[in-house]
């Protein structure tokens, strides 16, 4: 199983090196570690001792980052080192002011994993969530420096608990404590014997309540919604953009916000086009506009965990792809949060239906349903008092974890 472990991930990075040629995130994938270990060896300082947190891409990192603000809070001596695996990450957060260094994971093998701990030396790593990476593990282990897994989930449809799932059930042998989601977690580690897992529940309730508290003034934002109520949708593709111009046709008095996932430029003006002339603005050209559109098209990253703020009812992509986005940014702030179907693989999902603070919907029939309930005002701050409440009440996490890898 290691052999094809190693093939596997051979033929995985020729194909990132063929899908570079045209691809410009597999391209940014590659250049990034272009004689990345010997710009590590470079830039990192012997004499200093380092923490490692590494993250899959942008969505761990907000997992990890509490757990890193209230570390450099407590001991601000504190040197961190960065890694992601993705550039959708690593772009947006090279420049992380309480890091020392961020830097792309070289690819997981026996001699990079090796050189990458004789190069770095961390006192203790920290993965979130996903992440297995068995050389790294194995080279940490051999080195007896701790390995810790921060808001980690576990389903029984994993690799782990397959018959086939004999390398990764090995790797966990190597993690020295597991911070898990949920109670779920806890006793599947447990049917494998794996015991040292602690239900810490998820970092990223401490996160998005702090953001939520303390959110980021965007006059203009203001000024585009006036008095009218607010829809704010966020991280959304193409399939929810159709859903949402055919349900705003029926509301003039809502402004609406879409915040897409991607923001590239083909995406921005598929977005535009579907509504007729003067009806929407991309953010760009806010200020610039003197008519009053309907719909704002944010096309610019890091505005929508503070967008939210401006909203009375959500609404978060992803749900009709591969999975939903972020739900707890908007929960926070305490308003009613709309998605699509596939949402089964996320926790918070299913605790803010079960709150009836979050809703599912299959279809535009039910989405324009839904919508018609919420304009009871009443009803609609009821619902967000619940995914207020929901996770105010879930916080906590990250003091539990720092607790137990500062000892």
């Amino acid at each position: 199983m290691l052999f094809l472990y190693r093939i596997g991930l051979v033929l995985f990075g020729l194909l990132m090196q063929l899908a570079a040629l045209w691809h410009p995130k597999a391209k940014r994938w590659v250049v990034g570690r272009k004689n990345l270990l010997e710009r590590m060896a470079t830039e990192i300082q012997p004499s200093k001792q380092y923490i490692w947190f590494h993250f899959a891409s942008l969505g761990e990192f907000e997992q990890g980052r509490p757990v890193m603000e209230a570390l450099k809070k407590e001991r601000p001596e504190t040197k961190l080192i960065i890694t992601f695996f993705s550039p959708s990450g690593y772009e947006i957060r090279k420049n992380y002011e309480l890091a020392e260094h961020v830097f792309y994971l070289p690819l997981d093998t026996p001699q990079h994993a090796a050189e990458f701990i004789r190069i770095v030396r961390p006192q203790l790593a920290v993965f979130t969530k996903y992440e297995y990476w068995y050389f790294y593990f194995s080279a940490l282990s051999r080195q007896q420096i701790p390995l810790y897994i921060v808001s980690g989930i576990f389903r029984k449809d994993q690799v782990f608990f397959t018959w086939y799932g004999g390398l990764h059930r090995r790797m966990l042998g190597f993690v020295k404590h597991f911070f898990v989601q949920n109670q779920e977690s806890v006793d599947l580690l447990g049917s494998l014997g794996v015991n040292n897992a602690t239900l810490s529940g998820d970092t990223r309730f401490d996160r998005v309540y702090e953001l939520a508290k303390h959110p980021q003034e965007l006059p203009e934002i203001n000024s585009f919604c006036g008095d009218s109520p607010v829809f704010i949708a966020g991280s959304t593709w193409p399939e929810d953009e159709a859903l949402l111009v055919e349900l705003l046709q029926h509301y003039p008095d809502w402004k609406l916000i879409i915040a897409p996932h991607e923001v590239d430029e083909a995406h921005i003006h598929s977005i535009l086009q579907r509504f007729p002339e003067g009806q929407a603005i991309r953010y760009s050209k806010l200020e610039t506009q003197n008519s009053q559109p309907q719909t704002l098209v944010i096309d610019t990253i890091g505005l929508l965990s503070s967008l939210y703020a401006y909203g009375d009812v959500a609404y978060i992509g992803g749900g009709f792809g591969k999975g939903i986005h972020n739900t707890l940014e908007a929960a926070a702030y305490g308003i009613p949060v709309i998605f699509g179907p596939n949402y089964q693989k996320f926790q918070e999902a299913k605790d803010l239906i079960a709150a009836k603070a979050g809703f599912a919907i299959e279809n535009q029939k039910e989405l324009n349903k839904l919508f018609a309930e919420l304009q009871d005002g009443n009803k609609r701050n009821k619902v967000g008092e619940k995914a207020g409440n929901y996770v105010k009440g879930n916080t906590g996490a990250t003091k539990t974890i720092l607790k137990q890898i500062l000892n």
